[in-house]
């Protein structure tokens, strides 16, 4: 079963259109990409799919749930970070875990096991404003955790953390996948969507223009490109499919300059950009 199955999603807010015509399917155990410059409608998305938002027109399905129609049934199935965090900063972690388990029924024994999961254990009795941005960020994804939902909705969720802490955030979310749960990612590191999503969606102007995995789009889309290192320690870049680097390529062997040669592929970032003309940060 799908996980999350949208079809031709559309919102318009007061005459302007968000999202037009969305239409996708994510499976189990998948972490799916949703990049786009912002105001590209991600955000919007991701409120029409966790039934805080009514479409204008379409319909999706989250967890076998229809997010208008069963709405109330969805919400236990699901967990929602988004980008700005919404903590209780002169209580602990472990109250702020524990008030949100009293919304769903869940004991004090979980609480334990996510702050654990999330390696908060020994800093759960500190004030959230002690916390760090990386530690918030830790805590308020156990929190979406806490009743153990079958899809996992992160927005942006390593925006403004230090390298390590944002290696430790994707090494979670690929651990949640490898358990089986599905997770819909925005994010604005191209990088980040290439090293853990198993397919990514282009979102530009509210329309989906391109999805497909990674590396297929970086195949397709992405200009073939040899690495070469001269002998006077430059490094030259040059496209095979074009004649003039072709001849300068015979000509730099013939002379023996070149010290290594490898391939040297498409980043997604530049797929994105000669897919929409935009950067996914503007």
């Amino acid at each position: 079963m799908n996980a999350i199955e949208a079809e031709n999603l559309t919102r318009d807010f007061n005459g302007l259109r968000a999202v037009e015509k969305v239409s996708f399917v994510a499976e189990e155990g998948e972490v799916f990409g949703f990049l786009g410059p912002n105001g590209a409608g991600k955000t919007t998305t991701i409120r029409i799919l966790t039934g805080q938002l009514k479409p204008t027109a379409g319909r999706a399905t989250v967890a076998g749930y229809d997010v208008v129609r069963e709405r109330d049934r969805l919400k236990p199935h699901i967990g929602v970070v988004f980008e700005h965090q919404n903590l209780y900063e002169r209580m602990s972690a472990r109250e702020n875990l524990s008030f949100s388990a009293q919304l769903y029924a869940v004991g004090p024994q979980r609480v334990d096991q996510v702050l654990e999961e999330v390696g908060l254990s020994e800093r759960a009795k500190d004030a959230i404003k002690k916390y760090s941005n990386g530690m918030r960020q830790r805590l308020l994804i156990a929190r979406a955790l806490l009743h153990q939902p079958k899809v996992l909705f992160l927005d942006e969720p390593t925006r403004g953390l230090d390298p390590a802490m944002a290696r430790e955030i994707r090494r979670m979310v690929a651990a949640l996948a490898r358990q089986g749960m599905t997770v819909f990612l925005t994010t604005h590191y191209m990088e980040e969507a290439d090293q853990l999503c198993r397919r990514v969606a282009f979102l530009n102007q509210g329309r989906i223009v391109a999805l497909d995995s990674p590396e297929h789009l970086k195949v397709e889309h992405g200009k073939r490109l040899l690495a070469a290192r001269l002998d006077d320690g430059t490094q030259a870049t040059l496209a095979p499919d074009n004649p003039d680097d072709r001849q300068r390529l015979t000509e730099l062997m013939a002379q023996g300059r070149v010290l290594t040669l490898h391939s040297a592929e498409a980043t997604l970032e530049e797929v994105f950009i000669q897919l929409t003309g935009r950067r996914l940060i503007e």
